[in-house]
Order: C-alpha cells, then structure tokens, then sequence
C-alpha cells in the first residue's frame, strides 16, 4: 500500500524504537502484578477490574503506537513487522510507515464519530461532585447476591439504609445497568444508552474510567504514551470507587471512604474533584486524537 500525501511529524528510527522500549517497560511496571496473580491463578477483586470490564490485554498495553500523525522511519528491516500491522500504510520511497487514516475510518469511522461527540459534549459540562459512589451501594440494594466475594461494611440492613436516606443520582449509563431492579427507581435520573451523550459529565468517576475503554478503541490512532496514563487514571480511580462502596475493602490492605458519614463525604467529593482535574487533559488529548482522524477524513 502506499501512503497518502499527509501532514506528519518523522520520527527517526533511533527515537521511536527508544519511545517503543521506555512503553513497554512502563507497561510491563504497570501489569506485574495483574500477570503475577495470573500466574498463580489467583485474582483481585480491585485490581482486575481493569483486565475483566474492559477485557485489558497486557500484550496490549505494551505494544506501541505513535498515535495519528505521526510516520516512523528506518530501513525495510527496521520497519518489516510495523508494516505489517493493520490499518498500516507504506510509503516504500519515503522509508516511513504510518497509520492509513482512510484505510482506518472506513473500518471504524462510525465509532471514532460518536466518541468524538462523547468526548467533545462531555468537555463541555460542569463537573457534577457529590454523587457519593451511590452507583456500587444501588448495585447491591435489597439482594443477598454480590458482584464481589466481599462482606459489607455495614451488612444488608445497614447498607439499604445507606441507598434509602441519600440521593441517588447517577448519570452513567454502563454503572445504571447494574443497579438491582428495588434500587432503578431510586435514582433521579434513568440513563439509557441512547442519552449517553446527553448524560455523561467529568465529574463522574466511571466517564472518567472509561478514557481507558476509548483509548482502546482508538487502537493504533491513540499515541501509547496517552493509552498508559489513562490506564493509570482509570487503576487509581477504581481504588477509590472500592474503598468508597458498601464492601469491606480493609482486608485488601485499604482504609474506607465513609460516605455515609460527613467526613466520608468531604473525602470523596474532595477526591472525586481531583480525579475530574487529572481527567480533563488526557480527555482533551483524546479529543485532539479523534479531531486529527476526523479531519484527515475530510481533507
């Protein structure tokens, strides 16, 4: 295939094979003991979170992509095994691979344009805090049944109370589902699928979580270094929606987020506003990700 005429940084062979090297480290830092417990087949009721819900693959993590834009260099040899890739286009005079931005949309232009608006209308909203992590006390509200092998803190009794005498007041479609069927009418709001974008707002932990789920599905557009710091958010917000849910989580080596207490609150709104500070330049970054690949398709 040869490559389209396109507006791309170069990068030498000597600094994007050092770029892919420091990724794969870092990715092989970050998943150590995910593949550690694999290993011994154990698992982690926090910590593989990640792997489950949005089915993270470690080889996935620590391939490197230098993201839209941008052309890698180097000799046949140097560039044989990235030629080969999917959605990779050749310009066999130039000595370059990079992505076929054409090749690419016509497989996942429809996906790339709804989270485009996803990421754009979301950047837009006020950060709503406060909503108390309520998500994974209505997921467990008036059943006996559990998501985690975990007791909780404060019993069935207790926790159905915690549910019963605050606002439940979710905008997340993908945490709504989940709630028991007593607990659905409980909150303010009933999120579909279809109100997604008219719904999602970055004060809400799990939009925030799930930069990691559009990282992935951006695939190579998606520079690798933006790819491991939203897995990174995503690892930190996780410890904090567990340690602020009904569960006992102190066994696990973590202290709870009371939020059915007044300081329990102030800490969770507290992280829950430092978390939407930490979101906001990675979402602004996918967002320049989808606008190159959007505008590359007009052009």
């Amino acid at each position: 295939m040869t490559a389209p005429a396109l507006d791309v940084a170069v990068l030498p062979a000597t600094e994007w094979r050092a770029r892919a090297e420091a990724h794969a480290g870092r990715a092989d830092a970050l998943t150590a003991a995910h593949r550690e417990r694999r290993s011994r087949r154990l698992t982690h009721p926090i910590e593989d979170f990640l792997y489950e819900y949005y089915s993270v693959r470690p080889a996935r993590l620590r391939r490197w992509h230098p993201g839209v834009g941008v052309a890698l260099a180097g000799t046949a040899d140097e560039l044989a095994e990235r030629a080969a890739w999917r959605w990779t286009a050749t310009a066999t005079a130039g000595g370059v691979v990079v992505l076929d931005v054409a090749a690419y949309l016509a497989d996942r232009g429809e996906g790339v344009r709804w989270l485009h608006e996803l990421l754009r209308r979301t950047a837009g909203r006020p950060a709503h805090l406060g909503c108390l992590g309520l998500h994974e006390w209505a997921m467990v509200y008036r059943q006996e049944a559990h998501r985690h092998p975990l007791p909780l803190r404060l019993g069935q009794a207790g926790t159905d109370a915690v549910v019963e005498s605050h606002p439940v007041r979710c905008t997340h479609y993908d945490a709504f589902r989940f709630f028991t069927a007593p607990a659905r009418p409980l909150n303010r709001l009933q999120p579909a699928r279809a109100t997604q974008l008219d719904l999602e707002q970055p004060g809400c932990l799990h939009a925030n979580m799930d930069l990691l789920k559009t990282a992935l599905k951006l695939g190579p557009a998606c520079p690798g270094g933006l790819l491991l710091d939203c897995f990174e958010l995503a690892r930190d917000i996780r410890v904090l929606d567990m340690r602020a849910s009904p569960y006992d989580v102190t066994g696990l080596g973590h202290s709870p987020v009371a939020i059915e207490t007044a300081a329990g609150r102030a800490e969770y709104v507290a992280q829950q506003r430092a978390f939407a500070g930490r979101a906001e330049p990675l979402r602004d970054r996918l967002l320049t990700v989808t606008t190159a690949l959007l505008e590359g398709a007009a052009a």
